[in-house]
């Protein structure tokens, strides 16, 4: 059986839209490409740069392969966009490349495709937001000193939007997703109407392009190629989120894919002849899109639009992190790979926990990089497309199994484009090995080898808990239950109260030190005198310390028990305040968890804790 079929007959019916009031919590086709797409439509920023960068060291003769390179790209594009519908199809859970690797490759290769995307999700992350911050220090240079803050203010904003929901973060970057394809495209359209350029932005500005002219050799273009294929980032973002949208999943997520596709294969074609036609050179200091912006609209407010919208962009492409790694954590939670905190969701079908990871891991980045986009870029796309690569290799062989109608033109197109990424991804890695990539490398085996030991982690509780066997007959046990109290109230006698019920017998006990003052003293008598009037049925025991403690005294005393009576089970209820506001917790003392603290650590006693609610009181 196929793994498209086995997953369709496993799924459960689609719920009617509308029936379910968490659905409006997921996206629609627009909404993904809004939550999901900002990485791979901000890429066109800094791919087509990318590109003429690496050309450019062959001199104005090297420019001339801009658009056949960025040909190449969109043709691999192109593969991708299809091959990851596919994707989306035969795995409707979400997981990508690791959910493909799981079905079709092994163990270990999904965990170097999903060890491959965590770094790339959080190196997306740092990139991003450095680099729409570097956009904003550019126009505003005194910012440049605050860029670490400014970098951290805007991770701050961007994971506030996604713990409301990707919903959320889709309405929220709806408009300026909108407004940069709409500028990005007219920018097209526009330039290719004129004869000549309206404005030289580069004027004055000292040109990159090699004095010497150089032949382009294959090495040349396998470089420029694996450079400009980081616009490629992104695109397997909405098959590794396909559950965040709304029912009918794959369909949406299917047309999403597509969509993005085209936009991004038309974006990067059209900004690739404008170079040609206006003869564009790479320059120190602006970029090659402020260059065609200037190109085509002049130096005017179209110019500051296109700008103000792709800094915007740049610092919001974060976002598609935000939607996809904590999709891909929940489904190594599943599998036991990571902790099963990470599969728990949260309002709004969040899955908080891994926001909120991403969010740590790169603040960790954008500190240890000062805000630096250039440190960080070397890092960027490596992982990514090893992802690629072995999404591409497992589709191959999905279609071998499956045998189904035209399953060898779709297994050589995959096969063609694993060939693709795995050339950029060798070129990538050794060309940028010296500037950082090396850290990837090093990375990536270490993730790895952190999810088997997690793996094998809960192996071990398993087999403790004796998980898959069914259990004996449950019997009952001789029980002592232990109340810590230090004056009589309403609290000790709701512990009391709950005491009684969980076991054979019940134990109060207070703990008197023998260096006391009179204050003490008299408060212990007063607390043994009101015992005897109270008459709750239960014991108090007095426990001598010679010094004033309360967590030591209380674990001997319980070791003590457990050597000298034949009880099977000890449990120690400590009673509780919780209060009935939150600013009003420092009010209270925290016995209650020091006394845990100590039960826990010093014996095999099982702890609950009572709390008693000030507010229902």
């Amino acid at each position: 059986m196929s793994a498209s079929a086995a997953t369709t007959e496993s799924a459960p019916p689609p719920i009617p839209e509308g029936g379910d009031p968490a659905e409006r919590h997921r996206l629609s086709a627009l909404g993904g490409l809004a939550a999901l797409s900002l990485d791979a439509m901000a890429s066109v920023a800094y791919g087509p740069e990318a590109i003429v960068l690496v050309l450019a060291t062959a001199g104005a003769h090297g420019l001339g392969f801009t658009l056949p390179v960025t040909l190449a790209i969109a043709a691999l594009l192109a593969v991708l966009t299809f091959s990851y519908r596919q994707v989306i199809a035969a795995f409707p859970d979400g997981g990508g490349s690791y959910a493909v690797a799981k079905a079709h490759l092994g163990r270990r290769t999904a965990l170097v495709a999903a060890a491959s995307l965590v770094i790339d999700y959080v190196l997306n992350v740092a990139v991003s937001v450095t680099a729409g911050v570097a956009a904003l220090t550019s126009a505003f240079p005194g910012l440049y000193g605050d860029r670490v803050w400014i970098c951290l203010g805007v991770l701050l904003l961007v994971t506030a939007i996604n713990l409301r929901g990707i919903a959320e973060s889709a309405r929220a970057f709806m408009i300026p997703t909108a407004v940069f394809v709409v500028s990005i495209l007219a920018v097209i359209v526009v330039g290719l109407l004129r004869a000549h350029p309206a404005d030289l932005l580069a004027a004055g500005h000292a040109s990159v392009v090699a004095s010497n002219a150089t032949s382009v050799g294959v090495l040349l273009l396998l470089r420029a190629f694996a450079s400009g294929c980081s616009a490629l980032t992104g695109v397997e973002a909405i098959a590794n989120a396909v559950p965040s949208f709304r029912v009918p999943r794959v369909k949406r997520a299917q047309h999403t894919e597509i969509a993005l596709g085209a936009l991004l294969g038309v974006m990067l074609i059209g900004l690739a002849v404008l170079i040609g036609r206006f003869h564009l050179q790479p320059v120190a200091d602006v970029t090659v899109l402020a260059q065609l912006t200037d190109a085509a609209f002049g130096h005017g407010f179209g110019f500051y639009v296109v700008q103000f919208a792709t800094m915007l962009l740049l610092a919001l492409a974060a976002n598609t992190s935000f939607g996809g790694l904590p999709v891909l954590l929940r489904l190594l939670a599943r599998d036991h790979y990571l902790p099963h905190v990470f599969a728990l969701r949260a309002d709004h079908q969040v899955y908080r926990h891994g926001v909120l990871a991403l969010a740590g891991a790169s603040a960790v980045l954008l500190v240890a990089s000062g805000g630096d986009v250039n440190s960080l870029v070397p890092l960027f796309a490596i992982g990514v497309f090893v992802g690629f690569t072995i999404c591409q290799v497992g589709m191959v062989r999905h279609w071998w199994l499956s045998r189904c109608a035209g399953w060898r033109g779709k297994a050589l197109l995959n096969g063609f484009g694993a060939l693709l990424t795995a050339a950029a991804t060798v070129v990538e890695t050794l060309t940028k090995f010296t500037e950082g990539a090396w850290v990837v490398v090093v990375l990536l085996p270490l993730l790895v080898l952190l999810f088997a030991a997690v793996r094998r982690g809960y192996g071990r509780i398993g087999e403790k808990l004796e998980l898959g066997v069914v259990p004996a007959a449950p019997d009952r046990r001789h029980s002592l239950v232990v109340v810590p109290v230090g004056t009589l109230s309403r609290l000790t006698r709701e512990a009391l109260s709950a005491a009684i019920s969980l076991g054979d017998e019940v134990m109060a006990v207070t703990v008197v030190p023998d260096e006391s003052d009179a204050e003490e003293r008299e408060a212990a008598e007063a607390l043994r005198r009101d015992w005897e009037l109270w008459q709750p049925g239960v014991p108090l025991v007095e426990i001598h310390s010679a010094r004033r403690e309360l967590a030591r005294p209380l674990v001997a005393h319980l070791r003590t028990l457990r050597a000298e009576h034949a009880y099977d089970r000890i449990t120690v209820l400590v009673p509780e305040v919780e209060p009935e506001h939150w600013w009003t917790w420092p009010l209270h003392n925290q016995r209650g968890a020091l006394i845990s603290r100590a039960v826990r650590r010093g014996t095999d006693a099982t702890v609950c804790r009572l709390r008693l609610r000030l507010a229902d009181a």
